[in-house]
């Protein structure tokens, strides 16, 4: 008899100190319910991340299935999400799944850092409905960003925890595929113990790098720890799934810090590598130190890249969209112009009306650029109409990969000899299909500034090695620099933020 799937998901970062999250956030970019899920996620191109696309195409190789389409809600990282909208996701959820009847398993695509404006651990209230309805007996499997906060409570709903094992987020398809075939093994009478270890350490998120290039990656070595540890004595065998959760600190929770999660045929050793884990990241925590490049510095550092000097990317780590930032802010794009820098392309800027003005104006026409308006830092200034877009952009690196990212009216301006890309909707600059669309070669790009934290290392890998990036010091809701926030609900003390920590 074929297997009846469920398949549903609720995937948001928020952070806490940015705008609510609206149910316009999540239609304008993930949502889709019934048979139209299903055929998004068999899409060549499709508008969600690759977890349930990954998902449903292991299921579909594995053989005849019976697929049971709910509803998945994504949208870019933003502030707590509105609780009406979530209640009305809820009663969506739960109709769904009723309508569907018996069903012999469910994936959830996940994130683990969600918010609501009530409630601060919506993805296990959403669990907590899905077992409600299908009871305790039905194998439940989700899989969740890295990036996630995990509660105990989040933990003891699950038989099958998956989490990302690459930042940049390279591997979401893979994660699914992994789940589907963690799902096939559950449904087929193989029972789990699931065990979570939390350490007193919020990681700063530059901190959190994986790839083995990067000097220094102390939250990558876990991951490799965890990996290699379960194919080991006296591991091997016993354990299905090593997660190491790095967390998300603007999330502000009370259950925030790094969080080994172990999947496993029986207790003691999902305990046992979940406290092992643990162990090695206290005994890195020293090196979880946020590490930038002041302003005045990356200007010095830009301007010589004219004068024969290495190729570089500047990362606004702290004006990131895909950690809630606004993606408005000029602090960069004001320093290069003041100082001269010339032939750097920086973006993307969120800015829709400037987009517009743009387009009014068309290719060609002299302008002056009004930057944000609708933000707390406005900016005047003659500015050139280079390039015009309108059309949504398909990824070809990185997180976006494949999917299809609407971006609305997008401009390329020219602004004091630095070219400056806008865009309608708020996306981190995280692929160079983004800047492509505008006519931008980037094999020619010499200075770059992108609003991203870390994924543009995935999408700009081709053209800056990790040698060639500098994370610069600047304002912003996504600043690593946590003691600049008034946090409420992160457990104190905590590292880096406190002295005196301890770990029993």
């Amino acid at each position: 008899m074929k297997k009846r799937v469920a398949l549903l998901g609720f995937s948001i970062e928020c952070n806490r100190f940015a705008p609510v999250a609206t149910e316009a956030d999540f239609r304008s970019r993930t949502w889709f319910e019934g048979a139209g899920l299903l055929a998004e996620a068999r899409s060549p191109a499709p508008r969600m991340l690759a977890e349930l696309p990954g998902f449903v195409a292991d299921m579909d190789a594995a053989g005849e299935w019976d697929p049971a389409p709910v509803m998945l809600a994504m949208a870019e990282p933003n502030g707590p999400v509105q609780q009406d909208v979530f209640l009305r996701m809820l009663a969506v959820w739960e109709a769904g799944l009723r309508a569907a009847g018996r069903v012999d398993g469910v994936y959830l695509v996940l994130h683990g850092a969600g918010l609501t404006t009530v409630d601060d651990d919506p993805e296990a209230t959403m669990l907590e409905l899905v077992r409600g309805i299908v009871g305790p007996d039905v194998p439940v499997v989700a899989s969740l960003d890295l990036h996630g906060n995990i509660s105990e409570r989040l933990v003891a709903l699950l038989d099958g925890f998956v989490g990302y094992r690459t930042n940049p987020h390279l591997d979401m398809r893979e994660r699914g595929v992994e789940a589907a075939a963690l799902l096939r093994r559950l449904m087929a009478g193989t029972k789990t113990a699931l065990a979570s270890v939390r350490l007193p350490l919020v990681p700063p998120s530059v901190t959190m790098l994986t790839d083995p290039s990067v000097p220094e990656r102390p939250y990558g070595e876990l991951i490799d720890l965890g990996q290699r540890r379960m194919t080991e004595a006296p591991y091997a065998g016993r354990v299905l799934n090593v997660s190491v959760m790095g967390g998300f600190a603007f999330a502000d929770t009370p259950f925030n810090g790094l969080t080994a999660v172990v999947t496993a045929t029986d207790k003691d050793a999902a305990e046992g590598l979940a406290h092992e884990i643990a162990e090695a990241g206290w005994a890195r925590r020293d090196r979880f130190q946020a590490r930038l490049t002041s302003m005045d510095d990356a200007v010095r550092r830009a301007l010589a890249t004219a004068e024969g000097g290495p190729a570089l990317a500047f990362a606004d780590v702290a004006d990131n969209p895909g950690g809630g930032g606004r993606g408005n802010t000029l602090h960069i794009l004001k320093e290069f112009v003041a100082a001269g820098v010339r032939d750097a392309v920086v973006g993307l800027i969120w800015d829709p009306a400037l987009a517009a003005d743009a387009h009014r104006a068309g290719a060609g026409a002299a302008i002056t650029a009004q930057f944000g308006r609708n933000a707390d830092e406005a900016w005047s200034v003659p500015a050139r109409v280079l390039a015009l877009h309108d059309a949504p952009v398909r990824g070809r690196r990185g997180i976006f990969a494949g999917n299809t990212i609407p971006l609305g009216p997008m401009a390329l301006l020219d602004v004091g000899g630095v070219q400056v890309a806008v865009a309608s909707r708020r996306v981190q600059c995280a692929d160079p299909a983004f800047l492509e669309a505008l006519g931008i070669d980037m094999g020619a790009v010499r200075c770059l500034a992108v609003k991203s934290r870390g994924h543009f290392r995935g999408g700009f890998d081709e053209y800056f090695g990790p040698s060639q990036i500098v994370e610069v010091d600047a304002p912003g809701l996504t600043s690593p620099v946590l003691s600049r926030f008034a946090w409420t609900k992160l457990p104190r003390p905590v590292l880096p933020l406190d002295e005196g920590v301890v770990w029993p």
